[in-house]
């Protein structure tokens, strides 16, 4: 195939959103678009397409496509449309970009006035996958979050309506335990309602600009008098300075308002919480500098095996504990999108005994992506 017919076919594949590929005759690679390279690396050009997709139903049905009728067409799969006569499609787990996905695979003919060669379409299923399972989790974690608090509530309902009916303490008892749960169930329902609003902005940049200091001292003049209470004394370092970044002052709000809170609760033993903003001349991460957020407590600390899986819907270090403070597990996983929204990072650590470390790391100006 000429290099001018080559070039052309390249260009129509740039045209197409998924990754696609096309092979000659004797099945060498002569075009594949930017989505394709993604997925297989670059420099993919006159190479053998087996070596490529090393799948063997894959090469199978690339080789059928070319020369039909030189073997049997590939099964068709149950689960994917039959496909026109000519052209073959399978499912297969096929290794790109380092991981294995599942991806369904189209191979169709090149257009006879083109030449002899085929096309070959991977749609990766992976990303889709994985979203139906979180979503599946999800649904199951929701519904034993809500199960819980209404199979109490339901009970109580039943013993006052019968054996409790004339028993006035035990009604104001059975009230209390009552309004507690339809609390929590509300405290629930209020983030889940914040987390599905932050993720559907989490694509989109802030356009304001925060007084970061400022909004530190007024969270934590917000949570003083709770503090107090607990007998905790918090403190703070690096905010009698003069600061602007790019950042939407509601989420960020709600992020320190967050962290500091869980700061008294669950480090009350260390007595004191430490809040501290100090520049980042380069976090590589970001890939220049940035204002960082330390809020330290010196608590009991975290066993460093819940450490990754802090910031999952509804992980919790320890549940009973958790839940009687009224924690709802998903705190932590709206700091963490709201923290993506900013292109910004989040860094836990933590030693037993000693206490624990959140650190949010904002960027001085936004880069795109």
């Amino acid at each position: 195939m000429n290099t001018d017919l080559a070039r052309r076919i390249a260009a129509l594949l740039e045209g197409i959103p998924i990754p696609m590929m096309a092979v000659d005759g004797q099945t060498r690679l002569i075009a594949a678009n930017r989505q394709a390279e993604a997925l297989f690396g670059e420099d993919l050009a006159d190479r053998p397409f087996v070596t490529i997709v090393r799948h063997p139903a894959v090469v199978q049905a690339v080789e059928w496509v070319l020369q039909p009728d030189l073997g049997d067409a590939p099964p068709t799969d149950p689960a994917l449309p039959t496909p026109p006569e000519g052209i073959a499609t399978l499912r297969a787990n096929i290794v790109a970009d380092g991981r294995e996905i599942g991806a369904e695979v189209t191979v169709s003919p090149l257009p006879a006035s083109i030449g002899k060669g085929a096309l070959i379409a991977v749609m990766d299923n992976s990303v889709a996958e994985e979203a139906e399972q979180t979503r599946r989790d999800f649904v199951a974690n929701v519904s034993h979050e809500l199960r819980t608090p209404l199979t109490a509530m339901i009970g109580f309902i039943e013993t006052l309506r019968g054996p409790a009916r004339n028993d006035a303490a035990a009604r104001d008892r059975f009230l209390d335990i009552m309004e507690r749960e339809a609390n929590r169930m509300n405290r629930l329902v209020h983030d889940l309602l914040s987390l599905s609003r932050v993720q559907a902005e989490e694509r989109r940049r802030p356009s304001a600009k925060v007084d970061l200091p400022g909004l530190l001292r007024g969270v934590l003049a917000t949570l003083h008098h709770s503090a107090e209470d607990s007998g905790v004394t918090l403190e703070a370092e690096g905010l009698d300075r003069e600061l602007r970044l790019p950042g939407d002052p509601d989420q960020l709000v709600q992020v320190f308002q967050n962290l500091i809170e869980n700061a008294i609760k669950y480090g009350v033993s260390g007595k004191r919480v430490r809040v501290t903003l100090k520049h980042v001349r380069h976090e590589p991460l970001l890939r220049g500098p940035g204002w960082a957020v330390e809020i330290r407590d010196f608590g009991e600390g975290i066993d460093e095996m819940h450490l990754p899986r802090l910031t999952e819907r509804f992980y919790r270090v320890d549940t009973h504990r958790s839940r009687a403070q009224g924690g709802t597990g998903l705190g932590l996983a709206i700091v963490k999108h709201i923290v993506n929204r900013h292109r910004g990072r989040l860094r836990i650590t933590s030693t037993k005994g000693e206490g624990s470390s959140f650190t949010v790391i904002l960027p001085e100006t936004l880069q795109r992506g």
